[in-house]
């Protein structure tokens, strides 16, 4: 290793910009306008109303940090998980209503296809906000705190254990760089999960971690085994 190249030391403190609020607040967007395109069977009220909700929600949080996650209070902390929560029990109810529906009609196979995509795909966002919402104190915490004042973590990333691997590999390691998990990898843990029905190279270290990634993985079983499989079989009629 080049030894002019400095060395970062093991408990700086990330960047106090903050993690960027572009990405997670795209995410919610995504799912408002992605469950707002479901089948008028599926919906939980007015078409509108739940994707309204949910882009209010995100409004008053961009009000408290319009471009990066800097600042928080308890209530805004409190509004970021209710929205990941909301989210989450809207496409499950709407899970709910596509099962039902399933099993007492016949619906036509491309409506149910495309209906059963939208599900997985809000399943995936929604529980990747949560993840990302209480892990380690939340996005404020993890990145603009002190590594040994964070939260005890609920997931065990692969560059939090990698610190002895070989220099190209643990060049990326927390140790080594003070290495924090962002939006984008809680949802690749969200995307994992529901595609693979269990943890791949993230673990979970907690019982509420443990319980969450088991409620996305049956939500995901569920959707993929009964509904899209359902549907390719109603598209081959």
């Amino acid at each position: 290793m080049d030894a002019s190249r400095p060395r970062r030391r093991r408990h700086e403190t990330r960047s106090s910009s903050g993690e960027h609020r572009l990405w997670p607040a795209l995410a919610v967007v995504v799912a408002a306008v992605v469950y707002s395109a479901l089948p008028e069977s599926l919906l939980v009220g007015p078409r509108l109303a739940i994707p309204a909700v949910e882009l209010v929600l995100l409004a008053a949080l961009l009000v408290t940090n319009p471009r990066r996650l800097v600042r928080q209070t308890r209530w805004s902390r409190g509004i970021s998980i209710a929205l990941a929560c909301l989210v989450i029990v809207a496409n499950l109810v709407a899970l709910a209503m596509l099962v039902r529906a399933l099993t007492s009609g016949k619906p036509g196979g491309m409506p149910l296809l495309l209906a059963g995509m939208q599900v997985w795909l809000t399943n995936v966002i929604g529980f990747g906000l949560l993840f990302w919402e209480i892990d380690r104190g939340g996005p404020v915490a993890r990145q603009t705190v002190a590594r040994d004042r964070v939260p005890p973590a609920d997931w065990r990333f692969s560059q939090d254990e990698n610190q002895g691997a070989v220099l190209e590999v643990s060049a990326t390691s927390s140790e080594r760089t003070n290495w924090r998990p962002q939006f984008v990898d809680y949802l690749y843990v969200s995307l994992t999960n529901s595609s693979a029905f269990s943890p791949t190279d993230t673990m979970p270290l907690t019982a509420r971690a443990k319980s969450l990634m088991g409620l996305e993985a049956t939500a995901a079983l569920l959707t993929s085994l009964l509904v899209v499989a359902r549907a390719i079989g109603a598209l081959g009629q």
